[in-house]
């Protein structure tokens, strides 16, 4: 038992460590050819970011454990309103000041809707995973000539240029990293998961899904750290349309992916009320303050505690 939460562990920093550098050498790599920094922040940080999330699912899907691959998803789109969200309005009050994020905010509430029909459907097929990240590529197309998105990464990181040799260390090394990780996290997840009696849905859902949003947390609470709160909003609203479209539509391309009857019964709901939840706090208060990221960070408790 000991051994597996050592794997786990090592798996979660590897994917964490393998995300920054593959999204560094990436930045390098695209500034290279010329990327325009819209650009770069839409595709190469959007993705980057969310390679653990792709890895860890595909690995799941592809080793059998399809509750772990979707609740991966679920879990992170829940995760990353309530728990991120949450501790960054604690750190600093997050206004909306983000140009079209009412467009964005649609379109994950569209993202999570989605997901909603294909779990009482039961079943994520390559036809339907094809159509999800084809809807993904327009939805980046027309954010790129709308010229008003957000970026994931301060400005002046996007224009990161290394030395070659540096570029490709980066770049595999993450790549390696993210491998390996997302194998010594499914694997010793799986094992803890069949050991305790608990259902790999609540693995992914819990440990899994908070383990592959670790990026998207230490960037959110640096960010509201120095005063930009609201870098953790849009980080947010593009993971969670890029987690349901991406990752998921990428992972049923590879291997058709079953929901669990219970998760689209509960979690995806869940996932979809709070979505709700946050793109009507912003439309009413215009900011989260630190009282309602008390609370979501209250709620994410109560929710982790009813799933054990």
């Amino acid at each position: 038992m000991l051994m597996h939460i050592v794997l786990l562990s090592l798996g979660l920093a590897l994917l964490t460590a393998g995300a920054e550098f593959l999204v560094r050498g990436a930045i390098s790599l695209a500034n290279r050819f010329g990327m325009p920094p819209l650009l770069i922040g839409l595709t190469v940080v959007g993705f980057g970011t969310s390679m653990p999330e792709l890895l860890v699912s595909l690995k799941a899907a592809l080793a059998g454990a399809p509750a772990i691959a979707v609740g991966n998803v679920v879990g992170s789109n829940t995760a990353n309103i309530l728990l991120i969200l949450g501790a960054a309005a604690i750190v600093s009050p997050i206004a909306a000041r983000i140009p079209n994020l009412t467009r964005d905010l649609v379109m994950m509430l569209v993202a999570a809707l989605i997901m909603l029909g294909l779990g009482y459907l039961g079943n994520v097929t390559p036809a339907f995973g094809g159509a999800m990240v084809m809807l993904l590529v327009g939805y980046l197309v027309w954010v790129t000539r709308s010229n008003g998105a957000t970026n994931c990464e301060d400005e002046t990181e996007l224009h990161t240029r290394l030395a070659g040799w540096k570029e490709a260390v980066f770049i595999i090394g993450g790549l390696a990293g993210l491998f390996v990780g997302a194998s010594l996290l499914i694997d010793s997840a799986t094992a803890i998961a069949r050991q305790f009696g608990i259902s790999e849905a609540v693995i992914g859902l819990t440990i899994v899904a908070i383990g592959t949003s670790l990026p998207e947390l230490a960037t959110s609470v640096v960010a509201a750290i120095r005063g930009h709160a609201e870098v953790a909003l849009g980080n947010v609203v593009g993971s969670n349309i890029f987690n349901i479209l991406g990752i998921l539509g990428v992972t049923a391309m590879v291997a058709p992916v079953p929901v669990d009857a219970s998760m689209a019964n509960f979690d995806i709901p869940v996932m979809l009320a709070v979505s709700l939840a946050l793109f009507a706090l912003i439309l009413i208060a215009g900011r989260i303050g630190r009282g309602a990221g008390l609370a979501m960070l209250a709620a994410y408790t109560g929710y982790v505690a009813w799933l054990y």
